[in-house]
């Protein structure tokens, strides 16, 4: 019997078809090269993507809106669109940060349900929603504006490993997002470090305990990610996120061609047809080239993942901010740090935003040679409670620190901050021509000005 055509019995694996996400366009180009690619660079190719099959292409969110306006000098509203046109029968995810959207502090619900409504008007069917901490309770407003849009609502959970994280909390996370309407429930190994055995277990008791579909995803770093996808497959999983090769591995995700191969002749089959594949990474292959200057030279296996936990984006981009400091050869330093930082902070999961404030935390106690001799703002707003509840023990002393002899709030944080849409729209009222112009300006009033005066050909 050939390779291809061997059998495996259906009662090892649960499920029927295995369903793919495409992550390319997003998480893909993030973790590899800095979410540098430009539109005029992607649209070629999606006409290509849209007839692979996939459950969804994942194409906004994450730093990509950032980096639109930041570095790429285009509209990230515009980008969706254009991708929409371009790719009418696959489903355009983005990933979106609860009560924090696409930036690093939380907003008001009126602002919440504004941008989702603008994404969803641009072309976004499904929003996949997280918080940081795994705190349900800051992804309530978006779940409520996606239902109202009438697109899909898909909750992602960030897996970490720490004395406080279990399956059995995961599930239990699982369980209230079920019970608040998510659609999906997405287990994300932002960092890389997960075992295979323990992937075919968490996935399992998700399985038997939601009746929502099970997505999964892991990032390479640790060089585990492909194993775990066969164990993930294995358990029953119903989507697993890939990239084609060019943009995989590494600090990325496991590669679309081998897990199609690996699949065939099981029940976990996928259908899809290699061939357009291999087209789709050639075209890739040209774009990594093109961006070379951007890439991570965290390429391979770093196991060291087990211990800092950071998530392939932000260890490209700490990376990058290091050499513009002429400070990367420290890196190992600031790398060790975070798992104190992190440890102090009671364990919150390395995604958006906690990655950037554990990250930089950890980089000023290097460089200052002190400890928490700094506290930047979201340090001190995350000590305080005003991004949610931490997942463990905070330590009291800074606390203190920063609080004296208050209490951080136990409240949804939310629930603290006013109505502010009607604001933000009268301090950008000199430059903003639309809802998109005013919720760029509420994301990142620093760079937001400059942005819409160029979009408008303003001095």
């Amino acid at each position: 019997m050939s390779f291809f055509k061997r059998k495996s019995s259906g009662a090892e694996w649960p499920g029927g078809p295995m369903k793919l996400a495409s992550v390319e366009l997003r998480d893909g180009q993030q973790s590899l090269i800095a979410t540098r690619m430009k539109t005029e660079d992607m649209l070629p190719i999606i006409g290509k993507m849209d007839q692979v099959g996939y459950d969804c292409m994942e194409v906004w969110g994450g730093a990509t809106f950032d980096s639109c306006i930041r570095f790429l000098h285009e509209d990230p509203w515009e980008r969706v669109r254009l991708f929409k046109r371009a790719a009418p029968r696959t489903p355009l995810r983005m990933l979106l940060r609860g009560q924090n959207l696409l930036g690093y502090r939380q907003y008001a619900d009126d602002v919440v349900e504004k941008f989702v409504f603008a994404s969803a008007n641009a072309g976004i069917d499904i929003f996949l929603i997280f918080d940081g901490l795994n705190d349900t309770r800051n992804t309530q407003a978006a779940l409520k504006a996606v239902r109202k849009t009438g697109r899909r609502a898909e909750a992602n959970i960030l897996y970490t490993l720490s004395p406080v994280h279990s399956i059995e909390k995961y599930v239990e996370i699982a369980k209230e997002y079920e019970a608040m309407g998510m659609q999906a429930i997405h287990l994300e190994d932002m960092a890389g470090m997960v075992d295979p055995i323990s992937v075919y277990k968490c996935i399992r008791a998700l399985k038997e305990n939601v009746d929502v579909p099970v997505h999964f995803q892991a990032h390479s770093t640790g060089g585990m990610a492909p194993v775990a996808y066969w164990e993930a497959a294995r358990a029953g999983v119903d989507v697993l996120d890939v990239d084609v090769s060019a943009l995989a591995l590494g600090t990325s995700h496991p590669a679309i061609e081998p897990l199609v191969v690996e699949l065939r002749g099981t029940p976990r089959d996928t259908g899809l047809d290699l061939g357009l594949i291999s087209e789709i990474n050639d075209y890739f292959k040209q774009m990594r080239v093109k961006y070379k200057e951007f890439e991570s030279t965290f390429t391979g296996v770093d196991i060291s993942v087990l211990r800092h936990q950071i998530p392939g984006g932000m260890l490209s981009n700490l990376e990058s901010q290091l050499k513009q400091m002429d400070v990367l050869n420290r890196i190992d330093e600031v790398l060790a740090e975070v798992a104190v930082v992190r440890r102090d902070l009671g364990y919150p999961p390395l995604g958006t935003p906690f990655s950037q404030i554990v990250g930089a935390q950890a980089t000023i106690n290097v460089l200052a040679g002190q400890r928490y001799k700094m506290l930047p703002k979201e340090t001190k707003l995350y000590l305080s409670g005003r991004y949610g509840k931490a997942p463990g023990e905070v330590n009291p002393d800074l606390v203190k620190q920063v609080l004296g002899n208050e209490q951080p709030i136990t409240c949804r944080p939310a629930d603290l901050i006013a109505p502010e849409y009607e604001k933000l729209r009268e301090e950008i009222a000199d430059l903003a021509r639309s809802d998109e112009d005013v919720l760029t300006y509420a994301l990142f009033p620093a760079v937001a000005r400059d942005f819409l005066k160029g979009k408008y050909g303003l001095q």
